[in-house]
């Protein structure tokens, strides 16, 4: 079909009006300032600088940090203020709180997406979620619960790098983390096996693949000034995004309305089980789909991508650190004091919550890993109105203020010279015994009232993990030369996976794994 008008000179034109629109932006913001009216942080580039950048957008931004703690990008609509600082990011995430929110600008690019969800909402519907999150989150049944998932799937996990040790076959561990971490994510929340880690559902790879091509199209929208085109014209990224959603959707629909049917069955079964939490908003409140699928997604956002991201820059530090791997391996054993192993399940079933407090020095290594590689690497705010940082410059309504978790993870006047090393003893007092770090400096997990509430679920999830593979096996680069890299999507994904070889431990024989516990 002929389009009425051409988009590609409708692009063009628009480059041009957003060249000279640049440009009168830099000039007015400057006059300002030499009058004295105010004082803006200075400028280090464009968005068009991010665009060139963007395949190391990370490491750009790092670079910039690393000379202004705090520093503007022009964008044709707003400035863009990107902070490293402290004292700034408590200002946004608590002092001045309502003043920072997902606004317009953030909620228009993640919508299609995230919909309605809380990682995408201001105001009451993210003030309703959080309230509701929050209980659920606290309740022991959801712990329970999540807890023995997270067991069982690291055994089936556990099982399969076994396997591959067997075969000396190298595996991508980021690929294997990604889809157990949505195993137990999906059974946590839909209350449904999709068993993708042993590939027994084409339909769940087919989820979890456009799932993670959505988030990266969905990231390429803060850079890509014309993506409101080639959405309405249905082209390039936009219309790879729009395939994509739909089989997200069509998916988790399928789910909701299957639980919604059984839940329908069971109605007057006073013994069903409110386990995973779609059959807990369901039961406890009548909620439409749409925001059901909206709810859920971000539960997935969190539980699924976040976890295994950071296991597998775990791993990968572990093999670039095998005496750190060694003495983690040393603690698992010491703290689950496990000496007859059956199988796998059997010893996965037996680590306790006591033995997870005892794994100090794990626990340190899996927040240094943060620390250097966090799962959002970025978190943009929009002001609401005129204000002024904490350290003296001016912002304006509807600037974006964004901090930035990666680029702070690396400055050495937060952390010291050795800021760029991966050290877990930073961690540890005098005793050994693992030591918070404010929030604001350490901002993996955000802070004030977004603070993270699944960080604790996230840590014994991930730890959980850890201690079932890390206890029986010895993990190595299958090439020590092959540059490991970030993909720029929302979370900070391995590009290409992370393919490692696994070894038993001196000892450890071949174990089954029967998921019976």
């Amino acid at each position: 079909m002929d389009l009425p008008f051409d988009p590609y000179s409708i692009a063009y034109t628009s480059l041009s009006l957003i060249c000279a629109l640049l440009i009168f932006k830099i000039l007015a913001r400057e006059f300002v300032e030499k009058l004295g009216m105010k004082k803006y942080h200075p400028i280090a580039g464009t968005i068009f600088n991010q665009l060139i950048n963007f395949n190391r957008l990370h490491h750009y931004m790092t670079d910039l940090a690393g000379k202004y703690k705090t520093y503007r990008l022009i964008s044709p609509f707003r400035s863009e203020i990107y902070t490293s600082d402290p004292a700034n990011v408590e200002y946004i995430l608590k002092t001045n709180f309502d003043n920072y929110g997902k606004g317009w600008y953030n909620c228009t690019i993640l919508n299609d997406l995230l919909g309605d969800g809380i990682f995408a909402v201001d105001g009451e519907k993210w003030r309703q979620q959080r309230k509701v999150s929050s209980h659920e989150f606290s309740t022991k049944i959801l712990r329970d619960f999540s807890s023995t998932v997270f067991r069982r799937n690291a055994a089936k996990l556990a099982t399969i790098i076994s396997e591959a040790a067997t075969s000396y076959q190298t595996v991508d561990i980021q690929d294997l983390f990604m889809k157990s971490t949505l195993d137990s994510i999906f059974k946590i929340t839909f209350g449904v096996e999709l068993d993708s880690v042993c590939g027994s559902t084409e339909e769940g790879r087919k989820f979890s693949n456009a799932f993670d091509d959505s988030s990266a199209m969905t990231l390429w929208r803060y850079v890509d000034i014309f993506w409101k085109i080639k959405k309405l014209f249905n082209i390039g990224s936009e219309a790879e995004l729009r395939k994509n959603i739909k089989v997200v959707d069509d998916f988790v629909y399928k789910l909701i309305q299957s639980k919604q049917e059984k839940i329908c069955k069971s109605k007057f079964d006073l013994d069903i089980k409110k386990e995973d939490i779609l059959s807990r908003f369901l039961l406890v409140r009548d909620t439409e789909p749409k925001y059901l699928r909206d709810i859920i997604l971000n539960f997935i956002v969190a539980g699924k991508d976040t976890s295994a991201a950071v296991l597998s820059w775990f791993i990968y530090m572990l093999c670039k650190h095998p005496a750190m791997q060694e003495r983690i391996a040393q603690e698992i054993k010491e703290a689950t004091n496990m000496k007859e192993i059956k199988d796998y399940a059997v010893f996965a079933g037996g680590i306790s919550e006591e033995a997870l407090e005892k794994m100090q020095y794990l626990h340190a290594a899996l927040t240094e890993t943060l620390r250097l590689y966090p799962t959002v690497p970025v978190d943009a705010k929009i002001c609401a109105s005129d204000d002024t940082f904490p350290d003296g410059y001016s912002v304006k309504k509807g600037d974006m203020v964004a901090y930035q978790p990666y680029a702070m993870g690396r400055m050495k006047f937060i952390w010291g010279e050795d800021a760029e090393d991966f050290k877990p003893e930073r961690w540890l007092d005098k005793n050994g015994i693992f030591q918070q770090e404010s929030p604001f400096k350490f901002t993996a997990f955000q802070a004030g009232p977004r603070i993270c509430l699944g960080k604790e679920f996230a840590y014994r999830q991930m730890k959980i993990f850890a201690a079932a593979l890390l206890s029986h096996f010895v993990f190595r680069m299958s090439d020590n030369k092959k540059a490991v890299n970030y993909r720029t999507m929302i979370n900070l994904h391995i590009d290409g996976g992370l393919h490692v070889r696994a070894s038993r431990r001196s000892g450890q024989r071949k174990f089954t794994c029967h998921y019976n516990f």
